[in-house]
């Protein structure tokens, strides 16, 4: 298993994490670039063109590399690391993860709302409960999550929940299996990874902007 908490895939490429040396699936580390300028870019997509430097989705992971020189040293070259690249990280994969559970939305494969999402489970359609972090517990308690592997998101925050489905905020949601789920739950996992802070909290998240008209 990932660091993020994927399950492993013997098929899918791994790269080594430049801060702890371990090999792991692409799907469980960041990319990153180095500009023309020299600048280090966060490749969360993966598209961008130029030698890839890996670092797991880690927020100590990130915070290391960034401040012990780790990306000069995997580049072999000079590089001009942003500041608070952890939290630009993070704002770039929540995002992601916003953008998909919208797309899911769109497509009928995702619902939000206790009642909903209550529906959902009952009849069987929710292959993933997704609760925001920051939402009642005694609330969240009412609902369980699917058996299986990807079977609850917890590292959302309500007003992100919300994003995604159009409105203010929003506690519960609910993916259907298909294309759309596994690529939320797998960017969902490397969002915790960037949230869980010292202890195994979530974090609240950094804040980001409007991407539902995106």
């Amino acid at each position: 298993m990932t660091r993020g908490g994927r399950e492993k895939d013997r098929d899918e490429p791994e790269r080594r994490c430049i801060a702890s040396g371990e090999s792991q699936q692409k799907a469980g580390l960041i990319r990153f670039c180095v500009g023309p300028d020299g600048v280090l870019v966060p490749d969360v997509l993966g598209r961008l063109p130029g030698r890839g430097l890996y670092v797991s989705a880690d927020r100590a992971l990130i915070e290391k590399a960034a401040g012990k020189g780790l990306f000069a040293r995997a580049a072999r070259q000079p590089v001009k690391v942003p500041d608070g690249l952890a939290d630009l990280v993070e704002r770039l994969v929540a995002q992601r993860v916003v953008e998909l559970l919208s797309m899911a939305r769109k497509a009928g494969a995702a619902v939000t709302g206790y009642e909903k999402v209550k529906d959902w489970l009952v009849k069987g359609q929710a292959a993933t409960l997704i609760q925001a972090s920051d939402g009642s517990e005694r609330g969240k308690t009412k609902l369980h999550a699917p058996d299986g592997a990807g079977g609850f998101i917890g590292c959302l925050t309500a007003g992100e929940i919300g994003l995604a489905f159009g409105r203010e905020r929003a506690i519960h949601a609910a993916l259907a299996a298909g294309g759309l789920r596994t690529r939320v739950v797998e960017e969902a996992a490397r969002l915790t990874g960037l949230r869980v802070q010292a202890g195994g909290q979530l974090g609240g998240g950094t804040a980001m902007k409007d991407t539902k008209n995106a």
